[in-house]
């Protein structure tokens, strides 16, 4: 797991290894905290003991804590920025509860009691503790960060980025895994319940809550083996439309946006199958006169592998947007964070080098 400790946190905190007396003195320090805050003026510390934390003031944890280490009621109003009188209304509120003074006059100092230095470590633990809740987070221990991270995309961005993101994690973050899924259909919401970390692509989560943060855009190509007809001279709609296709479609379809251009011209293409993933139409274009269609950008380095031949569709087809999307509770986790500034920053990379 994460490392949870933040700077100025008690090396403690979330230790197993802390002892059940330590544990027990720790809870007591909380006890006579609550109980000094809930206790009326004038009243015991026994008469308070058992009461609910509504309307605690947990201050007196902090005022205690300095109270204990300056041995000084000015010098704990100095490091608090309060006044001495308003310290030593607290140190009153404070002794009733615990029924113990404290802090007793030795001369011109002051000394603490047995039961001060008893609960002094507790007490300084507490409040750091409580600083570290409400501090700001900060960034993860990727050493010893310990996390499998799933993500949703399609083969050809996972292609497309994948050596890239994977050849980072074992120079920043050895033990982290990273598990990629396919595409949700409509009816899923991998993000809402929790199946998934991040989706990148084009989102289709149906979740109002969903963040969705735009990373850039692509277009599409017409792709064909080295030698194709289509190869020869210039590509026109009535050519295109003449040829036989094959369509990438996580859901099978056999229609898009190429479908709606050449329906605007009057033509229709032959659409002979839809296969699931963009890497099986891409292999069954190299060893066929099938025609698919890729990502410009984000394709160019599998196109390249199977040496096929990106033309220009001349069509006005709407652009792909490129976002990345996560559930909100992930908004504040570190390692969440890091791994989203991996992933843009990987994406942005791929879809700003150069075209074919």
């Amino acid at each position: 797991m994460h490392d949870m400790h933040s700077a100025g946190l008690s090396t403690t905190f979330g230790d197993d290894n802390v002892s059940v007396s330590d544990g027990d003195r720790a809870r007591s320090a909380a006890a006579a905290a609550a109980a000094a805050a809930a206790a009326p003026a004038g009243g015991s510390g026994e008469a308070s003991e058992g009461r609910a934390l509504a309307g605690v003031d947990l201050n007196l944890l902090v005022t205690l804590d300095a109270l204990l280490a300056e041995r000084s009621v000015s010098g704990a109003a100095r490091r608090l920025h309060l006044t001495e009188p308003a310290v030593s209304r607290a140190l009153g509120r404070i002794r009733r509860a615990i029924g113990d003074p404290i802090l007793v006059r030795a001369g011109n100092t002051m000394v603490p009691t047995p039961r001060a230095l008893e609960i002094h470590a507790e007490v300084h633990d507490l409040v750091q503790r409580a600083h570290g809740v409400f501090a700001p987070v900060g960034a993860p221990d990727l050493a010893a960060l310990d996390r499998t991270f799933t993500i949703l995309g399609s083969d050809m961005l996972v292609a497309s980025i994948g050596v890239d993101l994977l050849d980072r994690l074992p120079r920043r973050a050895p033990r982290v895994r990273l598990r990629f899924l396919p595409e949700p259909t409509p009816s899923a919401d991998p993000l809402r319940d929790g199946t998934a970390d991040l989706e990148i692509g084009q989102i289709d989560s149906t979740a109002p809550e969903i963040r969705v943060e735009t990373l850039g855009e692509d277009s599409a190509i017409a792709v064909v083996r080295a030698g194709h007809p289509l190869t020869e001279g210039p590509l026109t709609p009535q050519r295109l439309a003449a040829a036989r296709h094959v369509l990438a479609s996580r859901r099978g379809r056999l229609h898009g946006p190429i479908d709606d251009a050449l329906a605007a011209l009057g033509l229709r293409r032959a659409v002979a199958a839809s296969v699931p993933s963009h890497t099986v139409a891409l292999s069954l274009v190299a060893r066929s006169d099938l025609v698919g269609v890729a990502p410009r950008r984000l394709g160019r380095d599998s196109l390249a592998a199977l040496g096929l031949v990106p033309l220009d569709l001349g069509l006005d087809l709407p652009n792909l947007s490129l976002c990345l999307a996560w559930h909100p509770r992930f908004d504040a986790d570190a390692p969440h964070r890091w791994l989203r500034a991996q992933v843009r920053d990987v994406i942005r990379r791929s879809i700003t080098q150069g075209e074919f």
